[in-house]
């Protein structure tokens, strides 16, 4: 007796043997009960989600001489023919290879005649929306008003490549990926039946790669056993499919979150000596960094033992949620670049050291770190002095009132602050001081701080220049190119010229910023600008 696949011995020959979209198999059963079958029928879903076993069904349950409770009996006459396809009544075609308009003709030719042996002649088309335009309005026709004795069953993966003609001539039904769960109890039920051994994590990671798809969790199972053993374990399906072990993939996520070069390089040779793909292994850390997210938000995780949870839980206690964000995205990234290269591996290797960089790992939080200064700027832990100038301008108006509380400190704010339309020169040389020191008045201390020292230039009728003549740090970079801050320069600089300017910054990063804490970079601030301050703990 010849071989047969798992997905074809195992495929569900009654309703009930469907798992994962019982709400659509409940309608289909209920209109086959009260007689109200359709003449048109359009399954919709992802790959190996049922749409042709449930269109076999539904075809055997319409012209089945015992239906019970809308099952096909499989034992009548009609069902033991239409299983063994020899039933002429009941065509399958696939429209990949069958797609003209002489394919439809044929069709439309056949429907005049009656069924020979079954109660329906009944259409199963797979793959519908590969018709060719000539032959869906060749289709139309009959589709819309076919004889009593023709059903058709149309299966698709796209619907959105069906014409609206056709889609509103059918009664649509849309097949949902079936969920981990149910994939392992149909696995188990396979397996028993089979006489497999395999373990419930080795399941487990079967139903996660079939990604919703119940024949290609078959189609992996069967390829675990093809070395002549019935047994089956989370090593060895990992080893099939080329997964790398979690250890692997941890280690190389804690080398990467601790910026350690040499570490990661040496975990990413020792995959590339095993010879697993590296698409896979970025995938297996994508979808790594993802879970410890997970596990973040719910404390909760599929798919681990005890142990591999509890350094994941290791990590998502000492990692920012931002960071491993970060991580994905720029995995991602190497992801994209790598399927464009024709070197697969040292592009790797060099997108493993760019990961473990010190600069960029600084980089990446410069924008957490801004947020903290700012956040620690205005939560009134310091009591900041400004001193003012000795000479005031006429056109200045500064309104200053202090409050006081019988429970906090007395503040001095600054109620008020105006500063009116004054003259400046016309050299951009000459006014950026002036600027500088408008930034300074208003209370713009982190942007005002970042361009100390920095010089003004035209280079044409509508943009100005700022040069950087000691460079600029990540962090500086980060502050100046927010949009409210180049807006904020812009603004200034048009006012100065009496016209609307636009700014541009003449230089490169110089250095990368270095760490420092909250009390660190608020002494930097105070010293370049003058503003004595103090921290009230």
């Amino acid at each position: 007796m010849a071989y047969t696949a798992l997905y074809r011995k195992f495929r569900p020959l009654t309703f009930s043997e469907m798992v994962g979209q019982e709400p659509i198999t409940k309608t289909l059963k209920n209109q086959i009960m009260a007689g109200r079958v359709g003449h048109a029928y359009l399954l919709n879903g992802g790959r190996g989600t049922g749409k042709t076993s449930a269109a076999k069904i539904l075809a055997r349950a319409i012209n089945c001489l015992d239906p019970k409770e809308g099952e096909p009996c499989n034992q009548c006459e009609i069902c033991k023919a239409a299983l063994a396809g020899s039933l002429t009544d009941i065509v399958e075609m696939d429209a990949a290879s069958n797609n003209s308009v002489e394919d439809i003709r044929s069709i439309r030719e056949e429907v005049n005649f009656l069924p020979t042996k079954a109660k329906y002649r009944v259409y199963i088309i797979d793959e519908v929306h590969m018709l060719s335009t000539g032959a869906f309005n060749a289709l139309l026709k009959t589709l819309e008003e076919p004889p009593e004795h023709v059903k058709f069953i149309l299966a698709t993966t796209e619907p959105q490549k069906l014409p609206a003609t056709i889609l509103s001539r059918c009664q649509r039904f849309d097949y949902k990926r079936i969920g981990n769960e149910d994939i392992i109890k149909r696995l188990e039920i396979v397996c028993k039946e089979s006489k497999i051994e395999a373990t419930k994590g080795a399941l487990a990671i079967i139903a996660s790669l079939a990604e919703g798809a119940m024949r290609d969790a078959l189609s992996i199972l069967e390829r675990c056993i093809q070395d002549g053993e019935n047994k089956i374990d989370e090593d060895k399906i990992k080893d099939l499919v080329g997964i790398p072990k979690v250890t692997f993939v941890n280690g190389i996520i804690r080398a990467l979150l601790e910026y350690d070069v040499d570490k990661a390089l040496e975990k990413v040779n020792e995959i590339l000596k095993e010879g697993k793909d590296i698409n896979q292994f970025i995938w297996e850390m994508i979808k790594y960094v993802k879970d410890i997210l997970i596990y973040q938000a719910t404390k909760k995780l599929d798919l681990y033992n005890d142990e591999e949870i509890s350094q994941i839980k290791e990590i998502a206690e000492k990692t920012s949620k931002n960071k491993l964000v970060d991580i994905v995205y720029q995995l991602s990234q190497l992801e994209s670049n790598i399927k464009q290269s024709t070197q697969k591996t040292i592009m790797f290797q060099a997108g493993i050291i760019k990961l473990c960089s010190q600069e960029a790992g600084n980089s990446q939080n410069i924008e957490e770190r801004i947020e903290k200064i700012e956040k620690y700027l205005k939560s009134g832990k310091i009591n900041m002095v400004q001193q003012m100038p000795t000479a005031m301008p006429n056109n200045t108006k500064i309104t200053s009132r202090a409050t006081s509380t019988s429970n906090k400190k007395a503040i001095s704010t600054t109620e008020t602050k105006t500063i009116s339309t004054k003259k400046y020169a016309k050299n951009p040389a000459e006014y950026w001081p002036q600027i500088l020191n408008d930034l300074k008045q208003s209370g713009k201390i982190v942007l005002y701080t970042n361009l100390l020292g920095t010089t003004a230039t035209v280079i044409n009728d509508m943009t100005v220049g700022i040069e950087f003549p000691k460079g600029i740090s990540a962090f500086g970079k980060t502050v100046l190119e927010k949009q409210e801050n180049i807006r904020e320069i812009a603004n200034l600089v048009s006012i100065a010229e009496g016209k609307e300017m636009q700014i541009k910054y003449l230089t490169e990063v110089a250095g990368a910023a270095v760490p420092m804490t909250e009390e660190e970079n608020l002494q930097e601030l105070a010293q370049q600008s003058n503003i004595p301050f103090n921290i009230i703990e």
